[in-house]
């Protein structure tokens, strides 16, 4: 059995769950944004996670 846990998520991401991950999979997620923008980015979402707790991309 999967359990996944995200604090933030998309609608496409827990279609594309449903859809490929086996039946008994569990998820449990505190908010789902509507839309994402053309960089697969949530929106309006949390904005680069990776660049606030690591600092810019080089």
């Amino acid at each position: 059995k999967i359990h996944i846990v995200s604090v933030i998520g998309s609608l496409q991401g827990v279609e594309y769950i449903e859809k490929y991950f086996p039946e008994d999979t569990e998820l449990w997620i505190s908010a789902i944004d509507d839309k994402l923008n053309d960089r697969g980015y949530i929106i309006p979402g949390l904005g680069d996670a990776g660049d606030l707790a690591f600092g810019n991309k080089l």
